[in-house]
């Protein structure tokens, strides 16, 4: 169940970029599978990113909000970290 429930977590979080971004194909989310935590990581295109964060990181916080409710969901807690280009 546990990484079937992760996948749609980054599935959740890949549809919610593309919904915000001016080039959806560039969205990329990965998961950090850790024992107590899974961490999600965003990548968009460079001129998307001031997108996902929104006015004083707004709609980051959002997202990381609907993140936090997911984790008591599943009672798994989930991070988002959103990538600049030159981050690994």
């Amino acid at each position: 169940m546990m990484e079937n429930a992760m996948v749609e977590v980054e599935e959740l979080v890949r549809e919610i970029a593309r919904a915000l971004v001016d080039e959806p194909a560039a969205v990329e989310v990965e998961s950090v599978g850790r024992e107590e935590s899974t961490v999600i990581k965003l990548r968009v295109a460079p001129t998307d990113v001031g997108k996902v964060i929104g006015k004083q990181g707004r709609t980051a916080r959002s997202v990381r909000t609907i993140l936090g409710a997911v984790s008591m969901k599943l009672h798994h807690r989930y991070t988002l970290d959103i990538l600049e280009e030159d981050e690994p």
